[in-house]
C-alpha cells in the first residue's frame, strides 16, 4: 500500500468516526433534553437547531442556485457526498425538473443501531437528522420532500426528492401538502 493509499484509508476511518461521534451527540442531546423538557419539546428544539444549521450551510454551498435549479442542487449535493459517496450510497432518479435519491446507508443510523437504540427512538433520531436536509434544501426555494426511516421501512434510510420550486403564492405549509413523488 502506498503512502497516499494509507493516508486515504486513514482519513476515511477518521471521517466515519466523526460521523459516529455526531450520531452519539444527537442521541445524548436528545436523552438529556427529553429528561429536562419532555420528548416533544426535546425533539422540537433539536429539529429547529439542526434545520437552522442546514440553512446556514445552504447560504454558502447553494448561494448561486435558486428555486428552478432542483436537479442542479441535487447533483451538487451528490458531488460533495462524504468519502466519494461511500458514506451515504444512494439510488438516484433524475428528471428535467427534479432529482430524487433513496439513501441506502446512513452512518448516523448505523451508529444508533449499534448503540442499541430501539425503533421508536431511532425513528425520532432520523426525523431530527432529516431536519438538516430540510433546512439545506428548502433554503434554496426548491420543493423538498423527505420520508425518513420508520419501523418496517426496511434496511435503507431516507428518501429525498427535490423539485423545481413551487409558485411563490403557495405557503411553505401548502408546498409540503403536495403529494410526495417517490422513486419508482
Amino acid at each position: 500500500m502506498t503512502d497516499s493509499e494509507a493516508r486515504a484509508e486513514k482519513l476515511s476511518r477518521e471521517l466515519d468516526s466523526a460521523f459516529r461521534n455526531r450520531a452519539d451527540l444527537y442521541r445524548l442531546f436528545l436523552e438529556e433534553l427529553t429528561g429536562e423538557l419532555g420528548a416533544k419539546q426535546a425533539e422540537a428544539i433539536m429539529i429547529r437547531a439542526i434545520e437552522q444549521r442546514g440553512k446556514e450551510v445552504a447560504a454558502v454551498a447553494f448561494a448561486s442556485f435558486g428555486a428552478n435549479d432542483a436537479r442542479a442542487i441535487g447533483e451538487a449535493f451528490l458531488a460533495v457526498s462524504p468519502d466519494g459517496g461511500l458514506m451515504y450510497p444512494t439510488d438516484v432518479e433524475r428528471g428535467d425538473d427534479h432529482i430524487a435519491f433513496k439513501v441506502k446507508r446512513c452512518p448516523l443510523k448505523d451508529a444508533w443501531v449499534e448503540a442499541g437504540v430501539g425503533d421508536e427512538k431511532l425513528a425520532t433520531l432520523c426525523r431530527i437528522a432529516g431536519a438538516f436536509d430540510r433546512g439545506l434544501f428548502e433554503a434554496t426555494g426548491v420543493r423538498f420532500d423527505n420520508v425518513t426511516w420508520t419501523p418496517g421501512h426496511g434496511s435503507g434510510c431516507c428518501h429525498i426528492a427535490l423539485t423545481t420550486g413551487m409558485p411563490d403564492r403557495l405557503s411553505r405549509r401548502q408546498r409540503r401538502e403536495v403529494p410526495f413523488r417517490p422513486l419508482r
